[in-house]
């Protein structure tokens, strides 16, 4: 990173941010250009290791590219404030992001549930969930372990 002065290292700061983000970007490799998409996720994290989770409809374009090349890049953030500046070159804004890289994989149908209920508690404040068995079929659910990651923030004083 270029910036060393904007570099989060400390693993609980990252998962903090993590637990705000709302969105999650995920780039899979396309021939020529990468293919992003902003999906709804959840997050674990176990000896040490980050897991996040997606749902997705049962096919598609991120299902073919998946099965082409499981090497996928992530990108969250949570922006914050803008600075206005006296020239346009001296404005700036708050924020907070975690980028980094993993691979991607379909989940079993015995795993369906355990990460769907982790996506559930990304976003709401309780902490079970009923979940219909059809609409559980209808959905494909994956799994990024997660290689590498890192934060940045900048913050105004």
């Amino acid at each position: 990173m270029r910036r060393k002065d904007r570099e989060i290292t400390d693993p609980e700061e990252i998962k903090a941010i993590i637990r705000k983000a709302s969105v999650c970007r995920v780039a899979f490799y396309d021939d020529i250009y990468p293919y992003i998409v902003p999906l709804n996720f959840g997050y674990e994290e176990g000896a040490g290791k980050v897991t996040l989770y997606f749902h997705c409809a049962n096919e598609g374009k991120k299902l073919d590219l998946l099965r082409r090349n499981p090497h996928v890049a992530f990108e969250m953030d949570c922006p914050d404030k803008f600075y206005d500046g006296d020239k346009a070159c001296y404005s700036t804004m708050d924020f907070e992001s975690v980028c980094g890289n993993g691979t991607l994989e379909i989940v079993g149908d015995d795993e369906k549930i355990p990460a769907l209920m982790l996506i559930m508690q990304q976003y709401s404040n309780k902490r079970d969930f009923d979940f219909d068995a059809l609409e559980v079929k209808a959905v494909t659910v994956l799994k990024l372990s997660v290689n590498e990651m890192t934060g940045k923030r900048l913050k105004q004083a």
